[in-house]
């Protein structure tokens, strides 16, 4: 009994670590978009930098999963929770990659005004930032009706996406000259649409760890109506 209360420990200070890298996550991205619309370069350089405390705190959580797996010998239910957690850190290390290329657009464009004026990329940094949060406590809930239901979420995102691409690929057209700037906010954009891509991945993880199913969530329009 003594040995399951260490175990049961152990793993909740697991599920703490995974939400706190989490919401490293959601700030960087949030900054990193503040940064680009305010111009702040320097904010940018600092958002670039911290990037490798997200990869190490990756690290940290994985270190302490193997452990928990060699040792402790878990039964199917929290295998399966210490299996995903090393998937779900990965995919949160790699959306820490997505807030610090979002700086380094930043960074590159200098001096270069934008475009455009920034209002739909803060709305995707939004949603995709919310869609995240509410993704890791299901996680760490089991909650699979929640998880079932984000990735639903995600047309909103590819929507305010294809807005964005549709207006910058009319800058281009009408003015050729503009491409490399009208680049620079499709990267940008491209990055949160894969983000909240991978929110998606972390939902399908928690239905995993509730049910055992393996299932995947990116259905077709048609589909997703019928559901």
């Amino acid at each position: 009994m003594a040995l399951r209360k260490t175990f049961d420990q152990e793993l909740q200070h697991a599920k703490d670590e995974i939400l706190l890298l989490g919401s490293m996550v959601e700030e960087a991205v949030i900054s990193s978009m503040t940064a680009l619309k305010k111009r702040d370069v320097e904010a940018s350089q600092a958002i670039y930098e911290k990037d490798q405390k997200i990869n190490e705190k990756r690290f940290e959580i994985e270190n302490k999963v193997m452990i928990l797996i060699a040792t402790q010998q878990p039964m199917a239910g929290d295998l399966r929770l210490l299996a995903s957690m090393l998937d779900v850190a990965s995919e949160l290390e790699r959306m820490g990659d997505y807030a610090k290329g979002i700086a380094t657009i930043n960074i590159r464009m200098g001096d270069t005004p934008p475009l455009k004026p920034l209002i739909d990329l803060p709305r995707m940094a939004d949603k995709a930032t919310d869609m995240l949060h509410r993704a890791l406590t299901a996680f760490v809930t089991a909650d699979a009706v929640t998880a079932k239901a984000i990735p639903l979420e995600d047309d909103e995102v590819d929507a305010l996406y294809n807005q964005i691409y549709r207006e910058l690929m009319t800058f281009i057209i009408q003015d050729p000259t503009t491409i490399e700037r009208a680049n620079f906010l499709l990267w940008a954009a491209h990055n949160l649409e894969r983000m909240a891509d991978r929110v998606t991945n972390i939902c399908e993880r928690t239905l995993f760890v509730a049910t055992g199913e393996i299932k995947e969530f990116r259905a077709t329009d048609d589909e997703k109506k019928s559901e």
